[in-house]
């Protein structure tokens, strides 16, 4: 499983090109899926979701067949980041409290209380900036429905950081994806992106861990 993870991370662009040759207008769906899976349920943190949008809007530059677009890739994307994070806050609602008390073993505890902190530092604006960050991107929305935020203030913040999110990375692969160092080394431009991203919590855990 690892093994496989791993090679698609660092060949994303080499696999959405077979998916896209091999399935065609099937690879929103599938997509759709990956970015649902990855933003509504909170014990998969490990899927890809910066550089997977990064993947999709460097295809959407070279595919000539039109199938996929940048436009629809955002539009079909963002609605997975919205609905998925809507479907995380509303089993966060559910669950409860008892979440944090280490009873569920898929939920990774340490990850919850991280995400907590990261609440109580940035208020609402958390979903919106969560985001931006790998594993508190998943837990966020889960975490806002365990603390009963209003779904109200949720919803707004969840619109506005899925169509940024998807957005700018979509875009980003788009302009960028396909110039040719970046092309030639895309595997080391994935895992830079995971690095970049992952920077704010681990600042976040080194602040925390100091005495």
């Amino acid at each position: 499983m690892l093994a496989w993870l791993m090679d698609w991370v660092l060949h994303l662009d080499r696999h959405l090109l077979e998916v896209l040759t091999d399935y065609r207008a099937w690879i929103y769906p599938l997509l759709f899926a990956m970015i649902f899976a990855e933003t509504g349920f909170v014990v998969t943190p490990f899927l890809p979701g910066d550089s997977l949008l990064f993947a999709v809007g460097a295809l959407a530059a070279i595919d000539s067949s039109g199938t996929l677009t940048a436009p629809l890739a955002c539009v079909v994307l963002a609605a997975a980041a919205v609905l998925g994070n809507i479907v995380n806050y509303s089993i966060g609602r559910a669950i409860g409290p008892p979440a944090f008390s280490g009873r569920y073993r898929l939920l990774r505890v340490e990850y919850l209380h991280r995400t907590e902190e990261f609440f109580r530092r940035y208020g609402g604006m958390a979903i919106f900036l969560s985001r931006f960050m790998p594993i508190i991107r998943t837990c966020a929305p889960f975490v806002a429905g365990v603390g009963r935020m209003p779904y109200r203030r949720f919803l707004a913040y969840n619109l506005a950081g899925g169509c940024a999110w998807v957005g700018l990375f979509i875009c980003g692969g788009y302009l960028f994806g396909n110039v040719p160092l970046v092309k030639q080394h895309f595997g080391f431009v994935t895992l830079a992106i995971i690095a970049l991203s992952l920077l704010p919590v681990a600042a976040a855990w080194l602040r925390r861990a100091s005495p």
